[in-house]
């Protein structure tokens, strides 16, 4: 059966934990490494169930990044135990049947004697976790730095939700990289950053006590919607068109600027003289934010994210209830790359 040759190659090929193994492919690439996922990437195979396992190996290492190797080893001695079955005429289904009581047991019964809650484990204990599970891949050396950091992150992330239960929301924590730098020169910021910058020079560099707009919406000249035609007898009419397009961004700015917002956040296009107004008024506006950038940033400072300035009357208002607030908002050079820190934020960590 392939699955248990798969197996066979697993223990042979893998051979023992934390050990690096080298590849030679047909064209002489080389690969070495000690990873399990990656040797079963390599590896041709065409059997429909060796290829779940090949599978199975790639979410582990997605999912979780360790235990590739003994996710496999398992699997095919649960494949090899239940070919046993069928071979004494049980019917596949029945050994399917099996499993899956199996699991709801084994699971019962990590939860109730083996499961440690993290309350309880203290500081030191997850250090030591977070040691194991980045010592085993890239990091080696610098796995008492990152572990410190990682648990320091997830601390930082904590929520408490409505039935009492704490969480730790992985999404909270937003990674950036960029080159340039050592790997130990890596940092924790308590708040939170963006590859983005100022959209003009002229801009403060730094701010405190801010007030944050977030829209999603253009801040580009106002044009006429497809389909309307305009006739213009009078060649100073058209001016008066070109100029009232303009003032229609114009006044969208003032709104903006009028509320009480010292930094603008847009997930789309800001005209250059649009930006003229922002710098007028000593505001950071920076554009084309990414969406999930700016919910993130919307969600910790306590903002909306303003769709449309459109009110129930027909008009067009800017609330100071939309507005976000965050104690420091800089911009700074990390490497090769220049980003904007947003520290303090009124809501939640990140």
């Amino acid at each position: 059966m392939a699955v248990l040759a798969l197996s066979n190659i697993v223990k042979t090929s893998l051979g023992p934990q934390g050990l690096d193994k080298m590849l030679v492919d047909d064209i002489g690439d080389v690969t070495i490494t000690n990873d399990g996922a990656t040797i079963l990437k390599q590896l041709e195979v065409t059997h429909p169930a060796a290829k779940v396992l090949v599978e199975l190996s790639q979410i582990q290492d997605r999912e979780v990044g360790d235990g590739t190797t003994s996710v496999v080893i398992l699997a095919a001695e649960l494949l090899k135990r239940g070919n046993e079955l069928i071979k004494n005429n049980i019917h596949a289904t029945t050994v399917m049947s099996g499993f899956r009581l199996a699991l709801k047991e084994s699971v019962k019964y990590i939860q109730n004697h083996l499961s440690v809650k993290v309350d309880t484990l203290g500081r030191d204990a997850l250090i030591n976790a977070a040691k194991t599970s980045m010592s085993s891949k890239l990091l080696n050396a610098e796995s008492d730095f990152f572990a410190e950091m990682v648990v320091t992150a997830m601390s930082n992330v904590k929520t408490i939700n409505h039935s009492g239960q704490a969480k730790y929301p992985v999404k909270a924590i937003h990674i950036l990289k960029t080159h340039g730098m050592s790997s130990r020169d890596s940092m924790l910021v308590d708040g939170y950053a963006i590859e983005a910058v100022r959209s003009a020079q002229g801009m403060p560099k730094s701010l405190t006590d801010c007030k944050i707009a977030c829209v999603d919406f253009n801040l580009n000249k106002y044009r006429l919607a497809m389909g309307i035609q305009v006739l213009v007898h009078d060649p100073e009419a058209l001016d008066k068109i070109r100029q009232a397009e303009m003032d229609v961004c114009k006044k969208r700015c003032k709104m903006i600027i009028d509320s009480g917002a010292n930094v603008v956040l847009c997930s789309r296009g800001i005209d250059d003289f649009a930006l003229k107004y922002f710098v007028e008024a000593g505001v950071i506006a920076i554009r084309r934010v990414k969406k999930s950038d700016l919910r993130r940033i919307a969600n910790n400072t306590g903002a909306k994210v303003v769709v449309s300035l459109a009110d129930i009357e027909g008009e067009e208002t800017f609330n100071k209830e939309d507005l976000g607030t965050c104690e420091k908002v800089y911009e700074k050079r990390v490497g090769d790359w220049e980003y904007m820190f947003f520290q303090g934020m009124s809501k939640t960590r990140s």
